[in-house]
This record gives C-alpha cells, structure tokens and sequence, in this order.
C-alpha cells in the first residue's frame, strides 16, 4: 500500500511538472530600471567586483536572511516529519 502511494504521488508529480513549459514561457526576463542601476553603481557602493555577489549579500541581505530562515525551518520540518514516521525512538543517556 505505501509502495503504491509514493509510486501514485511520483506519477502525479511527474506529469504535473511535463506541462510546466506548455504554459509558461521561459526566455530572457524584461529590462527595468534597476539592472541598470546596480551595474552602473553596485562596485563603487557595495565593494565588491562580483555584480551577482553585490546584490544578493548588499542590497537584498535581509531578503537573503529571510529566504534562509525559510529554508532552514522547512529542512527542520521535513526531518521532524520523517522521525514521527518512523515511530520516533528515544534513547536513554548513558
């Protein structure tokens, strides 16, 4: 029975994900303003040669925090998950 759901739920994901392209359009994104800006301005304000480097850690660091945070808490939730699954055994300290 459990061979059959993760079998069924490996299906289901599969051909979810296939029709991903034949709905959205992948290319190069739009021109705005600010790509501009930060590669005119990004070496001379954040210190940094790596234009890439600049952005994420200078002027995206607390969304960079963020999107950490929400990463660490999910890895932590998937692992609780898995141990209650497996019946979560406790052991004595010695």
């Amino acid at each position: 029975m459990r061979r059959g759901l993760v079998i069924v739920i490996f299906v289901v994901l599969a051909a979810g994900l296939s029709t991903i392209p034949a709905f959205f359009t992948f290319g190069e994104p739009a021109e705005s303003g600010m790509d501009r800006y930060f590669i005119e301005h990004g070496q001379a304000q954040a210190a940094a040669n790596n234009i890439v480097t600049s952005v994420v850690f200078d002027y995206r660091g607390f969304d960079t925090l963020g999107e950490s945070v929400i990463l660490f808490t999910a890895v932590i939730g998937v692992g609780l998950m898995f141990r209650s699954m497996r019946g979560g055994e406790e052991h004595e300290d010695e």
